[in-house]
């Protein structure tokens, strides 16, 4: 979930394929959580990262880099915290659909586009730029207008609790997002090895948390591996090349239709039921992502400066 990557130089058509794949593989995740039924949420992490960890090693590519070696500090970053991320970005995700509504976790948890953005302009500028500041009130008052009904009509229990948890997720991928800026760290090659630790931390916390391992039934399984092959899998190594393209900054934007596609497949396989609000609040989160990742204008230069530079 990189926005940002160095240079390659091939046809941008591929950054924008490997992208698109990316979108609609993240776009499935609400579905496949819905179909794994009664599984705990840190068991179905655990599992379904494993399963990503597997099915990344023989795609990811061998390190040719003769980069310096991580230094200690960085390395317990890389192999610890992002982990963690990980962990802790699928653990609230499958904890949320299953205290909330999936098509709104979707919306709620798709907003960590924007948040990686705040911080991005943030650390880059020391400020946030108008569009920036316009784009993430857009994007969430999209989701406020999801969850507000129920934060008037409810205290903090039930649904209220699972938009909280995606927002805690969409605040693990943000930062996931800013660690995959550093060049240096390579996330894309270690993936399965992140995979695997992050698979083994929430394995960990299902252990102390949701009582001892029982295998699921066969078609559970098959969802959890699809889970773990596809989005946790395939997709993040699609977008890791769709974020080294010479182009990224606008591949990058087909992040923001995530929650529509997810919303649609929802609607197509029955499980949501589309109402007024819906449609209008995805609408919202998707401009104001993309207001918010519009690129400012420059001035160009007066005629008089130019005649000046040329004399």
């Amino acid at each position: 979930m990189q926005l940002q990557r160095p240079h390659l130089t091939h046809s941008p058509w591929l950054g924008g394929g490997a992208a698109a794949l990316a979108v609609l593989l993240w776009a499935l995740v609400p579905l496949l959580a819905n179909q794994a039924g009664d599984l705990p949420p840190l068991r179905l992490s655990a599992l379904a990262l494993l399963a990503g960890a597997l099915g990344t090693l023989p795609m990811a590519r061998r390190r040719r880099h003769r980069d310096a070696p991580l230094r200690p500090l960085e390395g317990v970053v890389v192999y610890l915290g992002v982990p963690l991320l990980t962990a802790g970005a699928v653990g609230a995700c499958f904890a949320a659909f299953n205290r909330a509504p999936a098509e709104q976790v979707a919306l709620i948890l798709y907003t960590w586009p924007v948040l990686f953005l705040l911080a991005s302009q943030w650390r880059a500028l020391g400020r946030l730029p108008g569009n920036c500041l316009l784009g993430t009130s857009l994007a969430f008052s999209g989701a406020a207008l999801l969850v507000g009904p129920q934060a008037l009509s409810g205290g903090a229990s039930g649904s209220w609790v699972g938009y909280l948890l995606a927002a805690l997720g969409a605040l693990c991928w943000a930062l996931y997002s800013l660690a995959g800026q550093v060049a240096a760290w390579r996330l894309g090659d270690r993936m399965p090895h992140l995979l695997l630790i992050a698979s083994l931390l929430t394995g960990g916390a299902s252990l102390a948390l949701e009582g001892t391992i029982a295998l699921p039934a066969r078609d559970t399984l098959v969802i959890v591996v699809a889970l773990g092959l596809g989005p946790y899998g395939l997709a993040m190594l699609a977008w890791d090349r769709a974020m080294r393209d010479p182009l990224a900054h606008r591949v990058g934007n087909l992040a923001h239709g995530v929650p529509v596609v997810a919303t649609l497949f929802l609607v197509l396989a029955g499980v949501s039921v589309p109402d007024w609000r819906l449609p209008l609040a995805a609408v919202l989160v998707v401009a104001g992502s993309v207001v918010a990742a519009a690129e400012p204008k420059r001035a160009a230069p007066s005629f008089s400066r130019r005649a000046f530079r040329r004399s």
